[in-house]
C-alpha cells in the first residue's frame, strides 16, 4: 500500500514491499549510473526538455514490451551513450517511482502516464572517453561530462 503524499517511492520507503506491485499509471524503465574507472558519474544534456527543467541527467530509458531491465539497460546504454563497454556493477533490489511534470507527462510521454517506475544499474565504463559517443540514430544528447556523485 503506497501512503498519500510520497513523491519518490521505493521499497520500503512508503509502505510494504513495492516490487510485488505494479502501479498503473507509471512508465517501467531503467536508469544508469554510468562510473568512470576515477568513480565519476557520466551526465549527458537532453536535446528536447521543456523550458525550466533539468537539462543534465543520467542515462535512463522505457523497457520494451518483452524485454527485461537487464536488456533494456543494455539497449539504453548504447542507444545514448553509444557504447556497450561497461560491466554491471549492481541492480536496485526494488522499483523506484517518481511523478514527472505535466509537461513531460502531456508532451514527452503522450499524456499516457503519470511518472517513472525505475530499476536503477551502478555500472562500471570500461573504454575510453574516446568509445563515448552520444551521437548515435537517435540522439537524446547533444553534450555530456563526468561528474563528481
Amino acid at each position: 500500500m503506497i501512503r498519500e503524499g510520497c513523491l519518490m517511492i521505493r521499497e520500503g520507503a512508503c509502505g510494504d514491499d513495492l516490487s510485488k506491485h505494479e502501479l498503473p499509471g507509471y512508465r517501467a524503465g531503467v536508469g544508469i549510473m554510468l562510473l568512470s574507472r576515477e568513480n565519476l558519474v557520466f551526465v549527458g544534456r537532453r536535446i528536447h526538455m521543456p523550458p525550466g527543467l533539468a537539462l543534465w541527467q543520467m542515462p535512463q530509458g522505457g523497457i520494451d514490451a518483452g524485454e527485461t531491465p537487464r536488456q533494456a539497460v543494455w539497449r539504453e546504454l548504447r542507444e545514448e551513450v553509444g557504447t556497450d563497454r561497461a560491466e554491471i556493477l549492481g541492480e536496485s533490489r526494488g522499483w523506484f517511482y517518481h511523478e514527472v511534470s505535466v509537461e513531460i507527462s502531456q508532451g514527452m510521454m503522450g499524456g499516457k502516464y503519470r511518472g517513472n517506475r525505475q530499476k536503477w544499474f551502478a555500472m562500471r565504463f570500461i573504454g575510453a572517453d574516446r568509445d563515448i559517443n552520444i551521437a548515435t540514430d537517435h540522439p537524446e544528447f547533444d553534450a555530456w561530462k563526468w561528474l563528481k556523485p
